[in-house]
C-alpha cells in the first residue's frame, strides 16, 4: 500500500485493509485476530471488527500531513 493509499484511508477500515496496510495475508491477520494478537488496536463493533486508521498510521509510523 502507498503512503497516498494510506492517507486516503477511512476513518476505520476492515481487518483485510488493515491487514494490507501491515504487509501480512489476509488469513495470517484473521488468525492475529483470533489469537488476540493483532498488532494493532481494534474495535469490535456486534459481529464486526474495525481497526481505526489512526492507530494503524501510528504502527506504521505514519504521520498524516498537514493542511
Amino acid at each position: 500500500m502507498t503512503m497516498d493509499e494510506l492517507l486516503a484511508l477511512p476513518a476505520t477500515v476492515n481487518v483485510s485493509t488493515a491487514s494490507r496496510a501491515l504487509g501480512i495475508g489476509h488469513n495470517a491477520g484473521y488468525q492475529l485476530l483470533r489469537n488476540g494478537e493483532f498488532p494493532v488496536r481494534t474495535l469490535k463493533l456486534g459481529s464486526v471488527t474495525r481497526i481505526p486508521t489512526t492507530a494503524l498510521w501510528e504502527a506504521l509510523g505514519v504521520v498524516p500531513r498537514t493542511t
